[in-house]
């Protein structure tokens, strides 16, 4: 590989952390709140309200039935109303971060449903409300598999951000399309391919890290 293609890779790996970083975040804001208000009002939890849930569970569960390359051509009009443009990272992450807040939403109600009932119970013998116990018993305590579900929601957002490349998303997925795909450059595929792999599993190990670090905490 040519020493002139290392910038390029470079700034190909900085726009995709970036794209991955800020859709996490954004999502994340969106699709935890979205799990805890699924695992609250399900039948016999604590905000019971099963007309709420299903509803709120159909739009979910269409969204996540959307292929990922399907939703991002889908929403070009709504994208460059969003952010103007219907090309480059800004633009990929939006439906980046619509893609990843139905996943994050049942990730989390999952997470929160593997809670001990018995914990909530004896929250609601003390008198605690229903936020005190979605505070203080329900998202500590689930925090570990929190963890390590959104480690996987972010490395799925690492694959579609490469995906996004498609579409003139930016990152390493264009660069490979672009350069290793359109100019028959199979070292360039192959570096983006290995670049790839790192970057999981650093966020593998980091997630693996930290929601064993909160659990052992949990049980100290």
């Amino acid at each position: 590989m040519s020493a002139d293609m290392l910038p390029l890779l470079t700034k190909a790996l900085g726009e995709t952390v970036y794209m991955v970083v800020v859709s996490m975040i954004v999502a994340s804001l969106i699709g935890i709140p979205l799990g805890v208000l699924l695992a609250t009002t399900a039948k016999g939890q604590i905000l019971e309200c099963l007309p709420l849930n299903r509803s709120i569970g159909a739009v979910v569960n269409a969204l996540r039935s959307i292929p990922f390359i399907i939703l991002m051509v889908a929403i070009i009009p709504f994208t460059r109303f969003i952010v103007g443009t219907s090309i480059g990272t800004t633009a990929a992450m939006v439906p980046l971060v619509l893609a990843s807040i139905p996943f994050i939403g049942r990730q989390v109600e999952t997470s929160l449903k593997e809670v001990p009932a018995g914990l909530v119970e004896a929250a609601l013998a003390m008198g605690a409300t229903p936020y005190q116990i979605v505070r203080r018993v329900l998202l500590p305590e689930a925090m570990p598999s929190i963890v390590a579900q959104l480690t996987t929601v972010i490395i799925a957002l690492v694959g579609e951000s490469a995906m996004a490349g498609a579409i003139g998303g930016g990152g390493l997925g264009d660069l490979a399309i672009r350069y290793g795909y359109q100019r028959f450059r199979p070292d360039i595929m192959i570096a983006t391919v290995v670049i790839l792999i790192v970057l999981v599993q650093i966020v593998q190990f980091l997630g693996n890290r930290l929601a064993d670090g909160l659990n052992k905490k949990q049980h100290s």
